[in-house]
């Protein structure tokens, strides 16, 4: 921290900027990390009301992040093991990150266990609840929401569901990745303006027809707010204000269209991906900064993916068509569509470094957010051209007090034994044993 302030009453950590709308609807704007909400160490929150009561630790938070359609291994996994690893053609968007990442393959998906519906239902169900696919969907409940219901958080939101891909191809266990039971879907939000009306409160279309801003609404609570805060909590608090009003401004820029729900029978090429997905994560990054919630799953394409890419310039065949090595993309031969996977899967990865990056530069306390928050990357395949389900990979960051970072690693074990590694290690928590039904063991080679 930049500051020691010591002597002086502290700002609650569950401060919100409140007021109404002209239409009488309510806004909710929450606070970034403020120099005034931690001890004068930045390792903690401080006593609120009574100094003598103890400090209350940095809450840590998770998130679970997926792509459809696996991946071509031969452009993804690096050949040399430990901090020195090449970066691959699909990891190159990690390159400036890769002190913050951790590389991970040699997973299995061991949930899978029956045939069941299609390689890409069983694979999904497997990866996100560690249960069979019932032939309806999956057998428990996903891990997110395991997460979410131990940490028992006093937050808004015990946990957030958010997309991008609108695609309505296949069944639930293909358009969903958490489950809170057996047919109990949690659908992402995938319309940007949604999202943004229920983590500001905002049922008032004022501030999305360009007419007025929802920062209208608490200007007055803002300004009283600033005035009694030190100079650089009021500085970072001027630039959160700025990044709402810039989330505003990109969704109010999208096309109308890209307000409502797309049709069943929607061709789902021509969505904006890229800029969709970018608003998507800022306003997941604003959620977590401004402790909405703890728990967030990020679903950026759908489970067996049937769109196409035209910003990459790839729009010969759907991204189902070119997983497969064997000529189905039209026009195309196996390696040629292999290396288009390549370049889909590196803009899979450059979303999620936007994300990290974006965490990283959001301070808190004596570290960032990056720091207290755990981040997990996962496909329902490895090579996708077999469906393959053991040697998986994942991408891991955030947590680094607690998680090793910056090199690449081949474990031998479960995904259940990634995510009880993750959850345990990183948020400070005990699950116990049955948890996470295909967990036996701690990965410990991912642990500080």
């Amino acid at each position: 921290m930049s500051q020691a302030i010591t002597r002086r009453v502290r700002l609650s950590r569950r401060f919100f900027l409140k007021g109404v709308t002209l239409a009488q609807a309510p806004v909710i704007v929450g606070l970034p990390p403020l120099i005034s909400m931690f001890n004068s160490a930045g390792t903690a929150y401080a006593a609120e009301v009574d100094p003598a009561k103890k400090s209350a630790p940095i809450e840590r938070r998770f998130v679970l992040w997926f792509n459809g359609n696996g991946i071509p291994e031969r452009y993804w996994i690096p050949d040399n093991t430990g901090p020195d690893y090449d970066i691959t053609p699909c990891l190159l968007p990690l390159a400036r990150l890769r002190d913050e990442v951790h590389v991970v393959s040699g997973l299995d998906n061991s949930a899978i266990g029956n045939a069941n519906g299609d390689g890409h239902s069983t694979a999904m169900s497997a990866l996100m609840t560690l249960t069979h696919y019932t032939g309806r969907g999956p057998g428990g409940a996903s891990v997110d929401q395991v997460i979410a219901r131990r940490l028992a958080s006093d937050t808004r939101f015990r946990s957030l569901q958010i997309g991008v891909s609108q695609e309505s191809f296949g069944s639930s266990i293909h358009k969903n990745m958490s489950w809170a039971g057996p047919d109990r879907p949690l659908a992402p939000e995938e319309i940007p303006h949604r999202l943004f009306d229920r983590l500001f409160g905002a049922k008032d279309l004022g501030w999305l027809k360009r007419e007025r801003s929802i920062l209208d609404a608490v200007y007055q609570d803002a300004d009283v707010l600033r005035r009694g805060l030190p100079q650089e909590d009021a500085q970072r608090l001027d630039e959160h204000l700025s990044s709402v009003r810039d989330l505003e401004r990109a969704i109010t820029s999208l096309p109308p269209q890209y307000r409502e729900v797309s049709k069943p029978d929607e061709d789902f090429d021509m969505k904006d991906w890229p800029r969709i997905a970018k608003i998507q994560s800022d306003l997941l990054a604003y959620a977590l900064i401004t402790r909405q919630t703890r728990v967030a799953s990020y679903m950026l394409t759908k489970c067996q993916g049937i769109a196409r890419f035209p910003w990459l310039g790839h729009t010969e065949a759907r991204h189902h068509d070119y997983t497969h090595a064997d000529g189905k993309a039209p026009g195309e031969n196996g390696p040629v569509g292999q290396r288009i996977m390549r370049d889909i899967c590196r803009w899979h990865v450059s979303e999620f470094a936007y994300l990290v990056a974006k965490l990283k530069s959001m301070p808190e306390g004596n570290g960032t957010v990056l720091d207290n928050t755990c981040l997990v990357f996962v496909h329902e395949h490895a090579e996708a051209n077999i469906h393959k389900a053991s040697g998986m990979i994942a991408l891991v960051a955030g947590s680094k007090d607690r998680l090793m970072h910056g090199r690449y690693t081949r474990v031998m074990g479960t995904f259940g034994d990634l995510y009880r590694t993750l959850a345990e290690g990183a948020l400070k928590t005990d699950f116990g044993s049955d948890a996470f039904p295909t967990a036996s063991k701690k990965l410990t080679e991912l642990l500080v």
